[in-house]
């Protein structure tokens, strides 16, 4: 099984550059999208549904901005839009399919880059979120957590830590949190598959940092720790360019085989 989570950065713009071919071709079970920046009325929904996907969208209210979307060839057995918080939902942060084997949560975790404020809401959102999950998985043990952390972890997963070490994104404080939650019972999919691998998955548009690879991985698979010996593999798929994030994939195997 096959699953793919990607920030588009606007789901049109990544159409308009050939995301449905690349998809087409991907074939992922579950794609799981962040800053599709777009309702669901806004996009032709057939795209997608004609390569077999069901979908299930939760945009923010705010015209243009933040929302995620689940695209899944398999059914769920039960769908969750939002977190259940106003204050967040309003701005399409969550939605979680559950299956039989595992729950699947798609989240786009805000930035702080744009000044105090939005960190302090950051901030807010982080021990939110903490709260939210360790509820969650009391019922829904075997969960996936995918897309947009906004935080880059250890020193490997940017390109200048020392520069940086002041930078929205790689404060010592979110860098704590999110040690922090790992430790609460998920894996860092990537990292511990690879964990000597220096990839990124975002790249500012500025100074030709894709080009150059100055980028920061900020993108996420973290599953439960008993999920860890039914996942085959880990990768960001870094030479895919429809937006200024790559994909990342997660590949799952039946433990029986």
């Amino acid at each position: 099984m096959k699953l793919i989570s990607y920030n588009v950065n606007g789901v049109r713009a990544a159409i308009k550059k050939g995301l449905i071919d690349w998809l087409k071709d991907e074939d992922p079970d579950i794609f799981c999208i962040q800053e599709c920046k777009a309702q669901e009325s806004d996009v032709d929904i057939r795209l997608f549904s004609d390569l077999g996907y069901n979908v299930f969208w939760h945009s923010a209210e705010k015209k243009g901005y933040s929302g995620v979307v689940i695209f899944s060839k398999l059914s769920p057995i039960s769908i969750k839009i939002g977190c259940g918080e106003e204050e967040y939902d309003r701005e399409g942060r969550v939605i979680r399919l559950d299956f039989d084997e595992f729950s699947i949560l798609n989240v786009y975790m805000p930035s702080g880059t744009t000044g105090d404020i939005r960190q302090d809401f950051k901030m807010k959102w982080l021990e939110y979120f903490q709260l939210y999950i360790d509820k969650l998985k009391i019922d829904f043990p075997n969960l996936i957590i995918c897309g947009d952390f906004n935080i880059a972890n250890h020193e490997i997963d940017i390109h200048n830590p020392v520069s940086n070490k002041n930078s929205s994104g790689f404060l010592p404080e979110e860098r704590e949190w999110l040690t922090s939650f790992i430790e609460s019972g998920f894996v860092d999919s990537f990292r511990r598959k690879y964990p000597d691998e220096q990839k990124y998955s975002w790249w500012t548009y500025r100074a030709n940092a894709r080009t150059n690879n100055k980028g920061w991985r900020i993108d996420y698979f973290v599953c439960a720790e008993p999920l860890w010996p039914t996942i085959n593999d880990a990768r960001i798929l870094n030479d895919i360019i429809h937006s200024d994030h790559c994909p990342i994939l997660l590949e799952l195997f039946s433990e029986k085989g």
